[in-house]
């Protein structure tokens, strides 16, 4: 982002609704101000009954690229021109890039899920994963982890979202529990990595945890998809165990840096990104 908007700035932003505290805006503008690129990053909070004409808009005014966020990632899909394999696979959309009027919708949930682990070195193919939720980020994890060749647990208190997770996934290689207590303890008991991909711990609620701290130990990689608060119960009773801990905000600057990248054609400086987020969180901001 330059420090003047003209005639040729390329817009980017975020629909959903709400989108005002949403912390896309800052990470994506801090970036195209590192990088010198005449782009801009903008919030549009969008109604469910306004998300058609939102989508039309985006080719008419020529908007580079959009994420999407809740409530649209499902119901943004009919309405583009294009889908990516995978987006298809797991049933949303985040990221939409307009290619000279052609809509075509990517899901980075699941590379952004990846790249952090990754970045520490772990291999998870061959691997052992229980995978706490089923919901819309969690189909995205679950297939990033059996595209990746992990062996997946999936324990969730919701019999529907389960049989739909594992009907998507037919023919991989992945177990369904009901979320309680004995199988929860059996899970976690096999797993190599564990992942929370649902909101529990997650500020107001920073108190909660959805694992019992004595079910957790060495050896054990814990996943967190909350980042706010940076540092939940889990991954402090976690680290506390000598698990290593990977949080919620690797994944959330992930995701940004991954858009960035489709929508400008340039490396991210995924450093800068990270560092923008953790200064909102200290100052309250959430997405």
């Amino acid at each position: 982002m330059t420090d003047t908007i003209t005639g040729r700035t390329v817009i980017c932003g975020i629909i959903g609704d709400p989108v005002e505290h949403s912390m896309s805006p800052p990470m994506h503008n801090a970036a195209y101000r590192k990088l010198a690129l005449d782009y801009a990053y903008v919030p549009f909070r969008v109604t469910r009954d306004d998300l058609p004409r939102a989508i039309d808009a985006v080719k008419t005014l020529h908007i580079r690229g959009l994420n999407v966020t809740i409530p649209h990632k499902v119901a943004v899909m009919p309405l583009l021109d294009r889908l990516d394999p995978l987006a298809g696979k797991i049933g949303a959309v985040n990221t939409i890039v307009n290619d000279n009027g052609v809509l075509t919708g990517y899901n980075t949930d699941a590379s952004s899920f990846l790249k952090p682990l990754a970045e520490g070195g772990l291999e998870v193919r061959g691997k052992t994963v229980a995978m706490i939720g089923a919901g819309g980020v969690a189909r995205a994890i679950a297939f990033a982890l059996v595209e990746s060749g992990a062996r997946l647990i999936v324990l969730n208190r919701s019999d529907r979202n389960l049989s739909e997770l594992c009907g998507r996934l037919a023919g991989a290689d992945v177990q369904a529990m009901n979320l309680d207590a004995v199988h929860l303890r059996t899970a976690v008991g096999t797993a190599d990595i564990l992942v929370n991909a649902t909101s529990v711990g997650m500020t107001p609620a920073a108190d909660d945890t959805p694992v019992a701290m004595e079910l957790l130990r060495r050896r054990l990689v814990v996943c967190d998809v909350v980042y706010n608060p940076p540092r939940t119960r889990l991954l402090a009773e976690a680290a506390a165990a000598g698990a290593k801990t990977i949080g919620g905000l690797n994944m959330l600057v992930w995701q940004a840096a991954l858009a960035f990248e489709k929508w400008t054609g340039h490396s991210a400086p995924v450093s800068l990104m990270r560092s923008t987020a953790t200064r909102l969180l200290r100052t309250g901001y959430e997405d």
